[in-house]
């Protein structure tokens, strides 16, 4: 939990300059809200949001490699790959092709509470860039409460994920 703890508040200080924030939080559940203007065309952003191997970091994943990753729209699966088999991340439950992606569940620990969530990346074309902003808003039942525990950690994780987004599509590296 210490480490969980640590690599959250790491995220969190990376996350700063993607504009990161806990937008809401009740007794309920939280929103988070990560905002980004990328130096990419929206068409190419929204190409990058469908392989997240190529740019999520390794160290939130469950087999230890990004490259497991994948969001298959006919199936319907942001899955990753495990050496024994799968894990269902979340489901994709809106692609429009050009603007707008939506995904429906747990990412990472909350798989083991009561908790899911809504997460939405939505682009804007702003001139040569394009306008990035995502929302995670999770609500049900967590030990412990699920705002006071999860809200922070979800922030800076997410918050890591925007920025390694935008640096792998103006710089092609994410090193």
């Amino acid at each position: 939990m210490k480490l969980l703890m640590a690599m959250a508040l790491a995220a969190a200080m990376l996350a700063g300059a993607a504009g990161a924030e806990v937008t809401d939080r009740s007794a309920a559940g939280f929103e988070v809200t990560e905002k980004a203007t990328i130096a990419a065309p929206a068409a190419k952003v929204y190409a990058a949001l469908l392989t997240p191997g190529a740019w999520w970091s390794s160290q939130h994943s469950w087999s230890g490699s990004a490259k497991n990753l994948s969001i298959d729209l006919a199936a319907g699966c942001f899955c990753e790959k495990l050496p024994n088999g799968h894990v269902r991340h979340m489901t994709v439950v809106l692609a429009d092709g050009k603007t707008t992606l939506r995904l429906f569940g747990g990412l990472g620990p909350l798989q083991f509470t009561g908790a899911s969530g809504h997460l939405a990346f939505v682009l804007k074309p702003a001139g040569e860039a394009t306008e990035l902003t995502l929302t995670y808003d999770v609500g049900g039942y967590a030990k412990g409460g699920l705002a006071e525990q999860w809200a922070a950690p979800v922030d800076g994780v997410l918050g890591e994920q925007v920025g390694r987004l935008r640096k792998y599509l103006e710089t092609g590296k994410l090193e």
